[in-house]
């Protein structure tokens, strides 16, 4: 064999393995995802089950399952729910990396806290620039901003989980995580858990004791214990009551904006404000905050905002 010919079968064979092994990579990296998809589906699924009774018998008036815990230096809250509404306009709605970005933007401006949101995409990924502010009006420079990493991170026919994740958040807070995954139960009703959790320092546990030894002092969460000393039943308060609140917030937001997608799409906006004012109406000692009013007009103004780039 001549070298030309030795050097042209060498060209070819390292060609071979190159493929080779770029296909086995890429096959790995397919079946690890399904296999994650398959795992978070059957977990899920089991925990519907484990969760009946809580579902239907419970003080939210819907089919809804809350939990909460304070650890040392982060707050965890999460919520299972069954939402009224196909798995597939679900997963299209929250999980599309083409629409989901913008469309998790339409959710998070619902929440009183929220002043503003911008999806956008780049090679490093895709991310949401967010406000978090003041429960009133207030000018962008004079809220906090995050960035927020937009993940897909599995997607089926019956399961998807999508993250979103922040190093840094306002007052020395850290590694914000909301996390939505769902799975269908029926042809018509979607099963969803969604984990609303962050961490803190020293400077965010002060700011938090401050806030909660003021203005936050008479609120409290929907978790509730005995009084030992009277035997009633009473609600925690506290941090734990804070991320609880924050948790159910963000849960009736994603209901809201699935229940608006039927409307045409000039009446959505007004569709899914009414809907997350008057659901929030229905827990007044937990998350009352503003009037119907101002509520309306201040996410207007925020709503017209966030279609520009700030």
């Amino acid at each position: 064999m001549s070298r030309l010919a030795k050097s042209a079968a060498g060209n070819r064979c390292a060609r071979s393995w190159w493929t080779v092994l770029i296909t086995t990579t890429f096959c790995c990296v397919c079946l690890s995802a399904f296999a994650q998809a398959d795992d978070g589906a059957a977990r899920l699924r089991e925990k519907y089950q484990s969760l009946t009774q809580q579902l239907a018998h419970n003080p939210f008036q819907r089919p809804l399952y809350l939990e909460s815990q304070e650890l040392p230096s982060a707050l965890k809250g999460d919520i299972y729910g069954v939402l009224n509404y196909p798995f597939a306009v679900v997963s299209g709605a929250l999980n599309d990396p083409a629409r989901g970005p913008a469309n998790w933007c339409d959710v998070l401006i619902l929440h009183l806290n929220t002043q503003y949101c911008h999806a956008s995409t780049s090679d490093s990924g895709t991310v949401l620039t967010v406000n978090i502010g003041k429960k009133t009006e207030e000018s962008l420079s004079s809220s906090y901003r995050v960035q927020f990493n937009y993940r897909p991170v599995a997607s089926t026919q019956d399961y998807f989980r999508v993250e979103l994740s922040a190093a840094t958040g306002p007052l020395s807070t850290k590694d914000y995580r909301i996390v939505l995954e769902a799975i269908p139960v029926g042809d018509s009703r979607t099963f969803i858990h969604l984990t609303y959790a962050y961490g803190y320092g020293a400077a965010g546990r002060f700011a938090m004791k401050t806030y909660l030894a003021t203005i936050g002092s008479g609120k409290v969460g929907f978790s509730s214990t005995p009084d030992p000393s009277t035997g009633e039943t009473r609600y925690i308060g506290g941090v734990r009551g804070l991320v609880e609140r924050n948790t159910m917030r963000y849960y009736l937001a994603i209901d809201a904006y699935l229940a608006a997608l039927s409307s045409p799409p000039n009446a959505r906006l007004d569709k899914r404000l009414t809907d997350w004012f008057d659901a929030t109406e229905q827990y007044p000692r937990q998350l009352h905050e503003v009037s119907r009013a101002d509520y309306m007009q201040m996410k207007h103004d925020e709503y017209q905002r966030q279609q520009i780039a700030q």
